[in-house]
């Protein structure tokens, strides 16, 4: 008997003891990919050393500014910047100002490209494709050659120098993405999913409101920080529709702490630091949205 459970075990000895133990090096990674972790730790310091650079300048007296010596925290922190950024130059109001051109490319680009590519998906029309790749082709097409285009038709709708132009432009320019993005993600949505809507009386509209866009939440918040840090972000064509000083944007206002003999270095850091807020709590809720979107995917 103890010869057969002896013989027995053997085999599962020999196995144990011809497998190879592994070895985990930091955080449980394998050992060969030390180097990679490493590489990946300098790369992010060094692109996070610009904005963290920023926010310390931000906090410092113009006379800690200039001292030669440059320090990533500050031994006189004061926030008198702030005040002086968000005051200064009507810099609050441009920066509702670029709130509301923002939310609203949002807002139309989402529903425009959700209608388009819900069309592209699922119904078959002359010229389908054709005119699809031809939304992809102006991807190809500079911004910058557009401008005088965009400005003769904004001239033509009378909406020169007017915040409804500049989000009917942005619109214009982050379409295609959007409808390249979110027809290739309604188009994995399984169509029984759909018919079994239909079933219930369910027309067009109700199953891309009710069905296609819940579930495709995770494109959606693509499209949505993607447009709006396009929109956010955009100066030349601002720069070139708006002449009344009450319509500036945001980046325009921080352009104005550059003077032609002075500027303003602190608030000049001060407000690209309040100019950099929204672009990461979009980053941070739109992190939130994909994983909720993912969960209702997966449960649905």
């Amino acid at each position: 008997m103890a010869l057969s459970r002896t013989a027995g075990t053997q085999p599962w000895r020999r196995t144990r003891s011809a497998a190879k133990p592994v070895q985990l090096g930091l955080f449980g990674i394998r050992r060969w990919s030390k180097t990679r972790l490493v590489l990946a730790i300098l790369f992010a310091a060094v692109s996070v050393f610009p904005l963290l650079f920023m926010v310390s300048l931000s906090f410092q007296p113009a006379s800690d500014v200039f001292s030669g010596t440059p320090v990533l925290v500050p031994t006189r922190p004061t926030t008198s910047n702030y005040g002086a950024a968000w005051t200064d130059n009507s810099f609050g109001h441009y920066f509702f100002n670029s709130l509301y051109v923002s939310a609203g490319t949002v807002l139309i680009t989402l529903a425009l490209a959700s209608l388009a590519a819900f069309a592209f998906a699922r119904f078959r029309f002359p010229f389908r494709e054709a005119t699809f790749y031809a939304f992809l082709a102006s991807l190809a097409v500079p911004a910058v050659l557009l401008i005088i285009p965009q400005y003769l038709l904004m001239t033509r709708l009378h909406l020169i120098d007017s915040l409804n132009g500049l989000v009917l432009i942005y619109v214009s320019q982050n379409l295609p993405f959007s409808i390249f993005l979110l027809r290739s993600f309604f188009e994995a949505i399984p169509r029984e999913l759909e018919e079994s809507f239909r079933l219930e009386g369910a027309g067009h509209l109700r199953v891309l409101t009710r069905l296609i866009m819940p579930l495709s939440v995770p494109a959606l918040a693509t499209v949505a920080l993607f447009t709006f840090n396009a929109a956010w972000d955009e100066f030349i064509v601002a720069l070139t529709l708006i002449n009344t000083p009450s319509h500036r944007t945001l980046f325009i206002g921080l352009a104005l702490f550059i003077g032609s003999h002075t500027t303003a270095w602190g608030p000049l850091f001060a407000g690209s630091v309040i100019a950099t807020v929204p672009s990461v709590l979009v980053y941070v809720l739109a992190q939130r949205w994909f994983r909720h979107g993912i969960s209702l995917g997966g449960l649905r």
